[in-house]
């Protein structure tokens, strides 16, 4: 029986954005899936060493709107939907949502990004990093982090062209 496969093309570079392609990779890998991962653009941001200022956009973002993950039950149930006029105007509101955004993950006992990478890794997920993009922005192999390959598109089309799935996150 062939092994099956499954590409990945991360081009977010957000905190909450880098959550989906690190699950469905660590995901396919446990269930014995060949995965490879390709990070362009923004998606970069995903495979730097310093992951730590890793952001949350809710400006623009109607999915957004979330619980506190502090305060009495009542207050914990409202849904906080802040108008992106009102989101726009306020100074350092991307720091506060992110801030949320990590303490609702820490309360949850979810994984933070390095400990996915790292589990990826373990996992033998393929790091490829688009070689082009990162000439684009001016970055070093050295901001990276170890196993990861600087390749073209070309070479990543070769794997998602046979793979079972390919997804473009």
């Amino acid at each position: 029986m062939e092994t099956k496969k499954l590409a990945i093309i991360a081009t977010k570079g957000t905190l909450d954005w880098a959550y989906p392609p690190f699950i469905l990779a660590s995901t396919a890998a446990a269930l014995g899936y060949d995965v490879q991962i390709f990070f362009t653009f923004y998606g970069l941001q995903l495979v730097r060493k310093d992951v730590s200022g890793l952001k949350v956009s809710p400006l623009g973002n109607p999915g957004m709107p979330m619980k506190m993950p502090f305060g009495p039950k009542w207050f914990k149930g409202i849904n906080w939907n802040i108008p992106n006029a009102v989101q726009s105007i306020i100074p350092g509101y991307e720091n506060v949502a992110t801030s949320l955004m990590k303490m609702t993950i820490a309360n949850n006992g979810v994984a933070t990004i390095p400990e996915l990478r790292s589990l990826c890794q373990e996992a033998d997920v393929k790091f490829l990093a688009c070689q082009m993009t990162v000439e684009l922005f001016g970055f070093d192999h050295a901001d990276f982090i170890d196993g990861v390959d600087y390749v073209g598109a070309a070479s990543f089309f070769e794997f998602a062209g046979e793979s079972d799935i390919c997804l473009f996150i």
